[in-house]
């Protein structure tokens, strides 16, 4: 049988050279068109929301954001399974659709659902959905290194988070950028309660007042003749992580006094 094959190849050398031309030019192009992961995302379907509650323990935080969260989105259609985890100041949702289901129908419907929860939330309690992106997608980590010793990791961090950020996430395919570690720019106030008690100002209204300081203004609005206060956003912590599939996720950092 391999005779007759070798032997038919040697009297039809130019069908056989044709036929390997076709076969290499049929190679080089679905190199160039069919698309080729080196790790393949075989994660499920799924939809992270946070919801950060700050200084709450885990047990508020159970019962009065991630129960009323798993169970309205139990009753989502296309939905596999509904996990939770609860730790302190933070409340994650994993809600996990069938195989199939479109990403970007998913994101929609778990947002219709939570407009229709948020009303029954804690004030001041607000859950995001996470990037449209897997863990499968983390393709590069990088460290800013200041050899001559002259920048803090504060200005380290700050650098990261209104520069390099930003050009990032210009990149084709980046779904979210995120920084670790560094030391984020806050402001403190430091309070001494036997001046205040001598003034006679409660705490509250000082936590009233620089909260109302941080609202966010459209011009520098003076409070005293060589005092200005102007507003503008406060660094956050990102992940880096490639989109595998099309489109964006965008933050919008928080407004801060400076």
């Amino acid at each position: 049988m391999i005779a007759r094959w070798i032997d038919g190849c040697a009297r039809n050398r130019f069908l056989v050279f044709t036929a390997t031309l076709l076969l290499v030019l049929a190679g080089i192009w679905s190199l160039r068109r069919i698309p080729l992961d080196a790790l393949p995302d075989i994660s499920d379907v799924q939809v992270i929301i946070h919801t950060p509650w700050a200084g709450q323990p885990p047990s508020l935080i159970e019962d009065q954001v991630t129960y009323p969260i798993v169970t309205k989105l139990l009753a989502a259609p296309h939905v596999k399974a509904v996990r939770a985890q609860t730790m302190f100041g933070d409340s994650y949702v994993f809600v996990v659709f069938e195989d199939g289901t479109d990403l970007y129908w998913a994101r929609s419907r778990v947002l219709e659902y939570m407009q229709q929860i948020q009303g029954g939330l804690p004030a001041n309690v607000h859950p995001v959905i996470g990037p449209d992106a897997t863990g499968a997608g983390w393709v590069y980590e990088y460290v800013l290194v200041d050899r001559t010793h002259q920048r803090s990791l504060a200005e380290l961090r700050s650098m990261q988070d209104w520069y390099l950020r930003y050009q990032l996430e210009t990149v084709p395919g980046v779904a979210e950028v995120a920084t670790i570690g560094g030391f984020v720019k806050q402001y403190q106030v430091n309070l001494d309660p036997n001046k205040l008690r001598a003034y006679g100002i409660p705490l509250s209204t000082v936590i009233e007042k620089v909260r109302a300081s941080t609202n966010e203004v459209g011009a520098p609005k003076p409070e005293l003749p060589s005092r200005f206060e102007t507003s503008g956003p406060s660094p956050s912590a990102l992940i880096f992580e490639k989109e595998p599939r099309n489109g964006r996720a965008k933050e919008k950092p928080s407004p801060a006094s400076s």
